[in-house]
């Protein structure tokens, strides 16, 4: 390969190591980023040496960083970030502040220079976002109490590396440039900071789906795959033109992006380049560890490493506490938020240029950094076999296999729960050929003890439902717990299966509206019925009729169906939802009042006594 170009060279070198670390990583148990590592280590310049400009790919490698951003932003619709915001503000500030201050006090302890504390204890208080979301994303715990947790300090801390730079020059040792930058400077790069933020809101609320529109129009995925990868790349560039964080740009389209009609393509096309990307910042941290440093240093590298590590488990350990997230979940919690972050090696570079940090004290911290983030996941693997199988029984069965063979029934079943288990069966008993897809695996292996046929498959995958027939069934049956995973299914079901009928089950009002949003006619709230029924034993006890008890109960179902079809349009306007949610109620109160009291009169009325005639003739008359 002596003629051939440095980038097919290198890409090789990047792709070859990787495979077969990631394939070795995968085969001893020890997961794909350790394997990632690993490859970087071993092809880096303390390893083999073949590759050199490591700083160079590291920054390119970001950019995975910034795509799986992106695509987390996509699964928070504006309304679900906002009902966010305590945790992120709240509990995310209390971590960044509660490690920083423990990790500057042990340095100050320990007699070093205050302003090299606080450096150091900003810096270390921030954790990897790629590591953390991978991790919490193949454990299933994103949309747990846990993984919700993690999301919003996560999201907090690259917000808070904002401040942090801007600080660094404050805490400079010597007067440089920085301090002397004018006030009017300090106002150019203000207004430049709110106009990128107000141009990424003002262009996905006004300019992106027109524009994403207009392109899936001409029909070329090539295209529109393309269009989404200049999307997240512009806005990347904005954010760091104005010297913000890019990551945090990302989040911020692709949050706008949420509602979008387009967010399941966009979700498709950029995956796998942010998987690539990933993969590749994974191996540039593994090239990036200064073992110069570390064998200069060992001890003390293994002191810094260790004490930051223990001082954040700490904390982090009485969060979660404090959170009261599941015992068996809190160590990978901790471990996760414990490790440093690709922030760190901003923070701690950037303090060094500004000399806000002696230059061989910014190479030890950015080499326990990365140490960390090697360490982390085989801590994860020892907390995985030694750890948990004291709060949580490990015996369970493995998770089965996937659907693969191709299923043909005119009836798909999404979610097989308690209430997609009485569908199910109904359906069986009168001979009506079914696909019963869940995630669960305990579920299913219950479910086949009983004798039910479940598939295992997560039915917001396009390819499972594919398999299952989706485009050869004739209903699709929505039937999952989970309300973002029912938007999904009806979003997929909609954009490739035109030909589903569908029938969902809505957990709420506001989910019935999001169905019906969709064109979902026939949603079910999965406890109207059962409480009409029990409102009918109500009446019954008090001494009502079993008719009259059924009549009642059948008439305010039709009333609420009803006002739930004048709340629909809007739902979205609280101060017009609220009016005629109130205006229905009143006049379905004031019929029911009058009706009382005409069968009132009309009681009292055969109630009473016939008069007697006055006289015998008139007796006799009577």
């Amino acid at each position: 390969m002596e003629h051939a170009p440095p980038w097919l060279v290198n890409s090789f070198i990047y792709l070859a190591a990787s495979v077969l670390a990631v394939t070795l990583s995968r085969a001893v148990g020890l997961g794909a980023i350790i394997g990632y590592l690993v490859a970087g280590i071993v092809i880096g310049p303390w390893g083999l040496g073949l590759i050199a400009n490591v700083q160079d790919i590291l920054h390119f490698a970001e950019f995975g960083v910034v795509l799986m951003l992106f695509l987390v932003g996509l699964e928070l619709e504006p309304r679900r970030l906002w009902s966010l915001r305590r945790p992120i503000f709240g509990w995310g500030s209390v971590q960044v502040l509660a490690c920083a201050l423990a990790i500057t006090a042990a340095a100050l302890a320990l007699g070093v220079a205050w302003r090299t504390a606080l450096v150091a204890g900003l810096g270390l208080a921030l954790s990897s976002t790629a590591i953390a979301l991978q991790v919490m994303d193949e454990r299933n715990l994103m949309r747990t109490s846990t993984g919700q947790a993690g999301f919003s300090i996560l999201l907090f801390q690259d917000v808070a590396a904002i401040p942090i730079l801007a600080l660094l020059p404050l805490l400079a040792l010597a007067v440089g440039a920085h301090e002397a930058a004018s006030p009017g400077a300090r106002w150019l790069e203000a207004t430049k900071t709110v106009a990128a933020i107000a141009a990424i809101v003002l262009g996905g609320r006004l300019l992106l789906r027109p524009a994403l529109r207009w392109i899936a129009r001409s029909g070329s995925t090539e295209l529109f795959t393309a269009a989404a990868l200049l999307l997240v790349v512009g806005i990347a560039s904005l954010m760091q033109w104005v010297g913000l964080s890019m990551a945090l740009g990302a989040f911020l389209a692709g949050v706008l992006l949420a509602e979008s009609e387009y967010r399941r393509e966009l979700e498709t096309d950029i995956e796998p380049f942010k998987g690539l990307l990933m993969g590749l910042f994974f191996v540039a941290v593994g090239m990036s560890i200064d073992f110069g440093v570390l064998l200069g240093s060992p001890w003390l590298m293994l002191a810094v490493l260790l004490g930051f590590l223990a001082l954040k488990v700490g904390v982090i350990g009485a969060l979660a506490r404090v959170l009261k997230l599941p015992m068996q979940e809190r160590p990978v919690f901790a471990l996760l938020l414990a490790q440093g972050g690709e922030f760190a090696f901003v923070v701690f570079r950037a303090a060094a240029d500004a000399n806000a940090l002696p230059a061989a004290t910014a190479s030890l911290l950015v080499g326990a950094v990365a140490l960390s983030m090697l360490a982390t996941p085989l801590a994860l693997v020892a907390v995985d076999r030694w750890l948990l199988p004291r709060y949580a029984d490990c015996g369970r069965p493995p998770a089965p296999q996937e659907l693969s063979e191709p299923q043909n029934a005119p009836v798909i079943i999404a979610g097989f729960g308690r209430y997609g288990q009485i569908v199910s069966r109904l359906l069986s008993a009168e001979g009506v050929p079914v696909t019963v897809l869940d995630h669960d695996a305990e579920m299913i292996e219950a479910a086949r003890t009983f004798g039910s046929r479940v598939f295992y498959g997560d039915a917001t995958r396009l390819d499972l439902l594919r398999t299952a027939g989706a485009a050869q069934a004739k209903i699709l049956v929505v039937a999952v717990d989970d309300v973002d995973q029912s938007l999904a299914i009806v979003d997929l079901a909609r954009q490739h299966f035109p030909q589903l009928e569908l029938v969902a089950r809505a957990r709420d009002v506001t989910h019935w509206n999001q169905l019906r949003d969709r064109g979902v006619m026939r949603v079910e709230r999965e406890l109207f019925e059962a409480s009409l029924k029990s409102g009918r034993s109500v009446l019954e006890l008090l001494g009502a009729s079993a008719e009259a008890a059924r009549f009642s109960a059948d008439r305010f179902r039709r009333h609420n169906l009803a006002l739930l079809e004048q709340m629909h349009p809007h739902y979205k306007d609280r101060a017009k939802l609220i009016s005629v949610v109130v205006r229905g109620r009143m006049q379905f109160e004031e019929q029911l009042a009058q009706e009382r009291a005409q069968a009132a009169l009309a009681a009292t009325a055969n109630a009473l006594p016939a008069i007697p005639p006055a006289d015998p003739a008139e007796r006799d008359l009577a």
